[in-house]
């Protein structure tokens, strides 16, 4: 019985062995920074400090364009107010009263002659 009992404790403990060391191998291929879960997380991290980097110079460009938006924009109401002046000037003139001249026709009418000077 005891021989039995030896038997069966040995085949378990080179069992558990067995069982350490593929789980040893399933782990260092886990951690692998090539192929494993390392190297999708070293992966993901240099696209974040890219998209960081990004992030960063569209901020800068967006600062940029709202600056000179808003000088644009500035220019252009002091446009406005300056045409409004202009046209409310306008209404100030007098009216023309005088009849427009009529400039004489320089060819007869019927024979396509020039007319004498």
């Amino acid at each position: 019985m005891e021989l039995i009992s030896d038997i069966l404790l040995v085949s378990g403990a080179l069992g558990a062995g067995f069982y350490c060391h593929v789980l040893s191998r399933r782990l260092r291929q886990f951690t692998d920074l090539e192929r494993g879960v390392g190297g999708a997380v070293t992966a993901l991290s240099t696209q974040v400090s890219d998209l960081s980097t990004s992030v960063l110079a569209a901020q800068e460009t967006a600062q940029t364009s709202v600056s000179t938006l808003g000088e644009v924009s500035e220019r252009a109401e002091a446009a406005a107010r300056h045409l409004e002046l202009l046209v409310a000037a306008m209404h100030d003139l007098p009216q023309d009263q005088t009849p427009p001249v009529k400039k004489p026709n320089p060819f007869r009418v019927g024979t396509g002659e020039q007319a004498p000077a």
